[in-house]
């Protein structure tokens, strides 16, 4: 087996576009800056975005929107966008998101720590540093098999111009998923589940949530040890042709690696 490894340290209804209204309005709260050799960074001024946290859901619904990472961040629904746990406190970490709970009380980010570390809402600490590492260098990140709006799931039925086909019907069913109430989304999410864990996209300042395209690859997360052959293989099957990499966290490394191919053993 050919490895390669990779380590670093550590409304939906309507007619109109959400993500054009969004890239329309999103405001110059902050910079990104670029230099060679170094990861990218985030300079924030005064006004923050907010949001609320639901304990039920597992997800903060944004209130106010400021910056224009909200292009790349969130998933949209009915005209709101929500983040996973892991967005919400990396934003946090960012000092650029301000989070209240249902009593209006702003939650602290030690608070959203334990959340995290809990390994609720189909996170874990480990999946959080994968994220935020690739977060930093600036790629663009998503839950796998959660859409990033429904407009983008509906699109590629229209493009698919395949009325009557099995595919056609694959996609109506495909929607039929995605319109599951926003509450339950991220409910049964089991994060010892033998499937990729993120879609991941370069970095690309073009990326539209209703338009976003195959990712560049899918990670899945392995919990404690490489997975193996028959693990890779389940795996696979699940990326449709997409490049698959691993990714395993140990004491503070973010580690990445995949498999060209597989070579049995002859023998003689």
């Amino acid at each position: 087996m050919e490895e390669k490894v990779c380590e670093c340290s550590s409304n939906e209804n309507s007619d109109y576009d959400d993500d054009e209204f969004y890239l329309q309005n999103a405001s110059d709260e902050e910079d990104f800056q670029f230099s060679p050799g170094s990861l990218p960074k985030l300079q924030f001024r005064n006004t923050k975005s907010k949001g609320r946290w639901n304990e039920e859901m597992g997800m903060a619904e944004l209130l106010e929107k400021n910056g224009k990472m909200w292009v790349t961040t969130g998933i949209v629904r009915k005209g709101k966008i929500y983040t996973s746990v892991e967005e919400t406190l990396y934003l946090m970490e960012l000092e650029a998101f301000d989070l209240l709970d249902n009593d209006d009380i702003s939650i602290s980010l030690s608070k959203m720590y334990e959340k995290v570390a809990g390994g609720k809402f189909g996170c874990c600490w480990e999946l959080f540093e994968a994220y935020r590492h690739l977060k930093s260098l600036g790629y663009i990140i998503a839950r796998h098999d959660v859409a990033w709006s429904l407009k983008s799931v509906r699109s590629s039925i229209k493009s698919s111009d395949l009325e009557g086909t099995e595919e056609n019907k694959q996609l109506v069913d495909m929607v039929s998923k995605v319109e599951v109430s926003i509450d339950k989304l991220f409910g049964d999410l089991k994060i010892n589940d033998l499937k990729p864990d993120f879609d991941v996209y370069l970095p690309n300042n073009r990326f539209r949530k209703s338009s976003p395209g195959d990712p560049n690859f899918l990670l899945y997360l392995s919990r404690g040890h490489p997975p193996s052959k028959a693990e890779i293989e389940v795996l696979e099957r699940q990326c449709g042709g997409i490049p698959l990499k691993i990714c395993l966290v140990t004491e503070g490394r973010v580690i990445f690696f995949s498999f060209d191919k597989v070579e049995l053993p002859v023998l003689t």
